[in-house]
């Protein structure tokens, strides 16, 4: 039995068990391992059909090959030559697409994601080109169906945004964003240049996968929190009592405001779940590196100081430069049109985990 076969089997095994499990009356009532198994039970029925195709074609291949072994008759050796050559055929695209999907999947891909732009170099230029991107992102999130909030803004001296924080909602959300993360370079003629002379700025991104409490356990003893009142400058709304959060945990000094929201209740909330994904992300990223054989993909690097992206706007290009891949359709880029390039940089990622699977 091939290698393919076998661990395709094992899955088969795995998916009856669930299919199983969650029928019981007792793991019913658990609600928290149901849903859990459930989940696994839908990952692994995508498996068990793939297996029963490949299943069934290294079968036919099989008594193909016997036939024409066995049999003396012309015609009928002729009709088991074509049978195999069509099977060979077949084979090769289906063990490659089933080695994409035994590629262990990473367990955050799943997870709502917390966003947040900040504007690096280039003063008011690099708040600009912060409100460009998260424009960009949101054309993007209501195109895939995806509910995304404002968390916190802090508005540029002249337009835009020196920060924005935001929430996005929906289905395999962190495994679709975290190629994001890192520096984004905007290189164009800013409307405040009179000579016409092309300027680069930057901004940062970072994705995170937002935790839950079962994730990261915050414990609110080491957490100070200060109430203050949303200003014009910093928040949406300008309001006359103390609704804005600012929470710091004392132990990593990682501070978190939240503003955007007219309810100190809600605001707070919106605070805590950024201030536990953050410290969230900051304990993987410590056990990543702990992990020094399991080295990082070249495309999810997770060093967010890394120059990922170039936009240039004379050129009408994009170019991310971990896959050097170069698209252009600048404009219909910023309207929201992301897709390729994400897709581009998943595969690329699956290409270096196959890889490293092989070694």
């Amino acid at each position: 039995m091939s290698d393919l076969l076998q661990k395709l089997e094992a899955i088969h095994f795995r998916f009856i068990e669930v299919g199983n499990l969650i029928t019981d009356p007792d793991i019913i009532a658990d609600m928290s391992r149901y849903v859990k198994l459930n989940k696994e039970y839908k990952e692994l029925e995508v498996l068990d059909q793939t297996y029963q195709k490949y299943d069934n074609l290294m079968s036919n291949l099989k008594s193909s090959k016997a036939l024409l072994e066995e049999e003396s008759d012309p015609e009928m050796r002729e009709m088991a030559k074509m049978e195999i050559e069509e099977l060979e055929s077949q084979r090769p695209e289906m063990e490659e697409a089933i080695k994409l999907m035994l590629i262990p999947k990473d367990p955050e891909d799943d997870k709502n994601a917390i966003i947040e732009l900040r504007a690096g170099t280039g003063g008011d230029e690099a708040c600009i080109f912060v409100e460009d991107i998260f424009r960009m992102y949101s054309m993007y999130f209501k195109e895939r169906s995806w509910k995304h909030e404002i968390i916190n803004s802090s508005e540029g001296t002249v337009k835009g945004y020196k920060e924005i924080s935001m929430s996005v909602e929906g289905e395999g959300i962190y495994g679709m964003l975290k190629f994001e993360s890192g520096v984004h370079r905007v290189q164009r003629v800013p409307e405040t240049e009179s000579q016409g002379r092309v300027h680069t700025s930057a901004i940062t991104v970072a994705v995170l996968p937002e935790a839950e409490d079962v994730d990261f356990e915050l414990d609110m003893t080491d957490v100070r929190r200060d109430t203050y009142r949303a200003s014009g400058a910093g928040g949406q709304h300008v309001n006359k009592t103390e609704s804005a959060i600012r929470l710091t945990h004392i132990p990593t000094g990682v501070v978190v405001e939240c503003q955007d929201g007219r309810s100190q209740h809600k605001n707070l909330e919106k605070a805590t779940s950024v201030l536990r994904s953050r410290l969230y992300q900051a304990e993987l990223d410590r056990i990543e590196n702990e992990r020094a054989e399991q080295r990082k993909t070249l495309v999810a690097s997770g060093d967010r100081s890394a120059k990922i992206r170039t936009y240039n706007y004379p050129q009408g290009r994009i170019t991310d430069h971990r896959i050097n891949k170069t698209m252009y359709n600048l404009s219909s880029f910023m309207n929201g049109n992301v897709q390729d390039m994400i897709d581009a940089l998943k595969m690329a990622e699956n290409a270096e985990k196959l890889k490293g699977e092989q070694e």
